[in-house]
């Protein structure tokens, strides 16, 4: 099994037959970044639709069974997230109501801070707040993962010592293998550990690094070095691969609705806009690469099997269920 724990985009048929010769069992989509709960009661039916329309290649997935059962009949499950929490709009009640229309993961902030928290780009980051608290408490009532990408990193130890259940930092690196303001401090990785949490490796250039993205190998190294620091039990694949994005797309995701400037994100003005995929994954197909990469650099099959799978299924099994 090789389970993805983010990616976005514009998904099609055709990404799915992407998905099914890469042998993907499963992967976390991002249903919104700055929509509210109208928008994203859209986008939402938007996905079903499409996997209804696909229901030979991928199926959605609310369990560990349901990935174990795309597993047994040849499809792709896709897991329903978001990357803010703004479908929310302040409201306690709607983290239940979104558990029950399947969404299974919810980061708290994207790239500003919000009424949950501060974000990893603001100059200060204020930490968890009250109603970061009461969210994360639903969450961990209702089966929803908490997500820790885009979130500061003082924000990010709040929430991890707060969580009754394990969290996830979908899609990110250790900012002492590629510093960058999106990429996760040694002890908040530590911290994340004595939570029962995974940290999903990212292939996005712009926070892992021209180096770790020329090869497979290359990027093995940098899995195994994050295995360094947090143990082979919590780190996972979250390569924040996006499909079909155009200008249009990186200008919502950048500056949303809340600026009239130009806001770079992960990138800069030296790199402004799309940065080309890593060197060896050029197709998402390219993903069934990884394990051979893995081996490559030293790791068991059955480390493999935690890395590519099994830690992801492990914190899957413990969270997407009702407390």
């Amino acid at each position: 099994m090789l389970i993805d724990g983010l990616q976005c985009g514009h998904f099609t048929r055709e990404t799915f037959e992407e998905l099914r010769r890469g042998d993907v069992t499963c992967v976390t989509i991002t249903a919104g970044f700055w929509e509210g709960t109208l928008e994203s009661l859209d986008s939402i039916g938007r996905w079903r639709d499409l996997v209804r329309e696909n229901a030979d290649l991928v199926m959605l997935a609310t369990t560990a069974e349901d990935i174990e059962e795309a597993s047994r009949t040849g499809r792709t499950a896709l897991v329903m997230g978001f990357q803010n929490s703004n479908l929310l709009e302040g409201r306690i009640r709607f983290v239940e109501l979104f558990a029950e229309l399947g969404v299974r993961v919810i980061q708290l902030t994207y790239n500003n801070q919000n009424e949950l928290a501060g974000s990893c780009y603001e100059t200060e980051d204020s930490g968890l707040a009250r109603f970061g608290r009461e969210v994360i408490d639903e969450m961990n009532r209702h089966g929803i993962l908490v997500d820790l990408s885009h979130v500061g990193n003082r924000s990010t130890l709040d929430a991890v010592l707060h969580s009754k259940k394990p969290v996830a930092v979908t899609h990110a690196n250790p900012d002492s293998l590629f510093s960058h303001k999106r990429n996760k401090t040694d002890d908040v990785l530590k911290a994340l550990v004595d939570n029962g949490g995974v940290i999903g490796c990212a292939t996005y250039r712009n926070i892992t690094g021209d180096y770790y993205c020329s090869t497979v190998k290359a990027w093995a190294e940098l899995v195994a070095r994050t295995v360094d620091i947090a143990g082979i039990d919590h780190v996972a694949i979250g390569t924040d691969r996006s499909h079909n994005h155009t200008k249009p797309d990186y200008d919502w995701m950048r500056q949303g609705r809340w600026t009239r400037g130009i806001d770079y994100g992960a990138g800069s003005a030296a790199r402004p806009g799309k940065v080309p995929p890593a060197d060896w994954f050029k197709s998402v197909s390219d993903l069934n690469l990884i394990p051979g990469g893995l081996a490559e650099v030293g790791f068991s099959p059955e480390e493999v099997e935690k890395i590519t799978s099994g830690n992801w299924l492990r914190v899957y099994r413990e969270v997407f269920r009702k407390a």
